[in-house]
């Protein structure tokens, strides 16, 4: 396109050039002074006029002293006598010269000229471009330049296992006549399958930049047109290019978008991408070789994937791109850190622990919202803090400073938020307290963070017993400070949260002694009825079960609450007081320090919500 648009300035700039030519021409004819023909006739009658060209109605003359002038002539049949009377030179010129007729010529044709050259430049443009109207058959991959954004290895953080699995693919890029030599043949293709954002396409540019070779990007959606055969020529095309690169990468991102099950859908089926399909299907393993082209695919659904393409000789080799656990967001936040002016509070492992099924993608802009919070706030660097808040707003909203907070429903929301902090740190098995805050965010007033030590993929039965005494603590506070008619319903997303536990227990889990080791779990959104997979005898015992689990955590959470009555006291006067309170201040004020806070006056809010508990999500084993 900029060689396009360079040829289109340069037809440009030879109009005006002509067109400017010509003025010229046409202006130097009639250089000197301008004399009015009366004036004209008093010079040539005073005998100051040595010599005239008469050319039509124009005259151009010199005078005795050798400047120059020029006049228009009127009708006067007696001018020619008149000079010769008074022994002026005449000089008759024809009315076009020869450089005029040269010149008319080309100002005649110019037109047709120009319509010709814009015809060209039009045809060429759109022959080139991909989408032009002589350019359906052309493929769209981009070929991306690593020289000035080069993408290797230790920008991929947090997969590891997959990065090592590709790690052949670079190493047969780099050294091919090794692998050939003993007769071996790389994968032609290779499939990244995991969830948006967990870095497939960030790890195939990282493959090309390893390797150091071309790398071609397209999308699957490329492919298909309105027009059959047009993603098949596409297809042709593609190989052709990357063939002339060899050995080099094609990167097909969304490939479900052209490689869905064929015959899929009957008498409705789109068949221009069923023929798109097959003839990727010949190019990748058909008569042909593509000797040094790796074909790597991105998808997050596997499932929808035509049988032929995923059989040995195409994508044979599928490599899983998983959410990274608490290892692999630390070395992922690292990278991201490494972009931007951080202060050196920032502790990647706390940030890593406190954002549980985060992507690549998620940390990322985790980073970058809190480098835009430094900014807004004219911070030379970014702070933890900036970060904490980048992470709260990610996960609970934005900070709902313009509403105005009753001061009884204030101290109730404290109280409440200090009853789970309690409950928490006297449970053995519950997660560490990273903050309580009753500063609200989304719909939420308040919250206690707890951060998990390690990623889970289990749990045991006594931290679910533990997780539900924490959920109840809310409402036990409320009760034991305020009574039991002062009880509102903050506590609905609590009791929301402990009951899923508890149901999972006794239905999925087979943490229930009386229900056993027996699958009766069913979709959340089915309530029980005809039908359903047991008895009603059993389903009333599920229920009993459920109830008995819920109740025996409150009446835990009341107890633990009675005992540290001071506790609760101390904690829920300081979160008035401060409003934000971090792990180890909580622990400091119940210990009897002193904690040195600046106070933060911060807009009170107004209604009390239902989502003030934070828990770690809980994996459903």
């Amino acid at each position: 396109m900029k060689n396009s648009n360079k040829n289109l300035i340069v037809w440009v700039l030879i109009f005006i050039f002509v067109l400017s030519i010509s003025n010229l021409i046409n202006q130097g004819n009639l250089a000197g002074e301008k004399l009015i023909f009366s004036e004209f006739i008093n010079r040539v009658e005073s005998g100051n006029v040595k010599a005239v060209n008469i050319k039509g109605s124009e005259l151009t003359g010199e005078f005795n002293d050798n400047s120059k002038f020029y006049t228009h002539l009127p009708d006067y049949p007696k001018l020619v006598e008149k000079l010769e009377q008074n022994n002026v030179n005449i000089e008759a010129l024809p009315l076009i010269s020869k450089s005029e007729k040269i010149m008319a010529g080309i100002l005649g044709w110019l037109p047709f000229i120009i319509l010709i050259g814009l015809w060209f430049y039009f045809a060429k443009n759109a022959t080139s471009s991909k989408g032009g109207a002589f350019g359906f058959g052309k493929s769209r991959a981009k070929l991306l330049q690593e020289n000035k954004h080069k993408v290797t290895f230790n920008d991929v953080a947090g997969i590891d296992e997959a990065r090592e699995e590709l790690s052949e693919i670079v190493d047969f890029l780099k050294n091919s006549q090794k692998y050939i030599k003993v007769g071996a043949k790389i994968p032609r293709g290779c499939l990244l399958i995991g969830s948006p954002g967990t870095g497939k396409t960030l790890l195939a540019r990282a493959i090309a930049g390893e390797a150091n070779v071309p790398f071609f990007s397209i999308s699957g959606s490329d492919f298909v047109e309105m027009f059959v055969g047009v993603g098949a020529s596409r297809v042709r095309d593609m190989f052709e290019q990357a063939k002339k690169s060899s050995p080099c990468i094609v990167f097909i991102d969304e490939i479900d978008a052209v490689g869905r099950h064929r015959g899929s859908g009957v008498g409705g089926g789109n068949d221009e991408r069923e023929q798109t399909l097959n003839q990727l299907l010949v190019e990748m393993d058909g008569f042909s070789e593509n000797e040094g082209v790796v074909i790597i695919a991105a998808t997050n659904r596997p499932d929808v994937l035509d049988r032929a393409l995923l059989r040995p000789g195409r994508f044979d080799r599928q490599v899983n791109v998983p959410n990274p656990d608490i290892v692999g967001r630390e070395q992922i936040l690292k990278v991201h850190l490494k972009k931007i002016s951080g202060a050196a509070d920032i502790d990647a492992k706390i940030i890593a622990r406190g954002t549980p099924g985060f992507a690549g993608a998620d940390l990322a802009n985790l980073i970058n919202e809190g480098a835009l919070m430094a900014a807004k706030n004219d911070q030379k660097m970014v702070t933890m803090q900036n970060l904490e808040d980048a992470k709260d707003k990610i996960l609970m909203g934005s900070e709902r400073k313009s509403m105005i907070m009753q001061k009884e429903e204030r101290e109730l929301t404290a109280y409440h938020e200090a009853g789970h902090a309690i409950t928490a740190i006297n449970c053995k098995n519950s997660d560490p307290i990273h903050k309580a805050t009753i500063i609200p965010r989304g719909r939420a007033l308040g919250l206690v963070m707890r951060l998990p030590e390690n990623d889970k993929v289990s749990v045991s039965r006594a931290k679910l017993h533990d997780d539900l005494i924490v959920a109840m603590g809310g409402r036990a506070a409320e009760e034991l400070i305020f009574g039991y008619d002062k009880v509102t319903t903050g506590a609905s997303s609590d009791i929301t949260q402990a009951t899923r536990i508890a149901k999972g227990m006794v239905t999925k889990w087979g943490l229930s002694d009386k229900i056993g080791t027996i699958d009766y779990s069913e979709d959340d959104n089915k309530q029980y009825q005809i039908g359903q997979p047991y008895s009603q005898e059993t389903g009333k015992l599920i229920d009993q079960e459920i109830k008995k689990i819920i109740d025996n955590a409150l009446k835990n959470a009341k107890d633990i609450l009675t005992k540290h009555k001071k506790d609760l006291e101390i904690l829920a006067q300081n979160l008035l007081k401060y409003e934000t309170l971090t792990g180890k201040e909580i622990k400091d004020l119940i210990s009897g320090k002193e904690i040195r806070k600046k106070i933060i006056k911060s807009n009170k809010s107004a209604k009390k919500s239902d989502d003030d508990f934070f828990a770690p999500n809980i994996d459903d084993k």
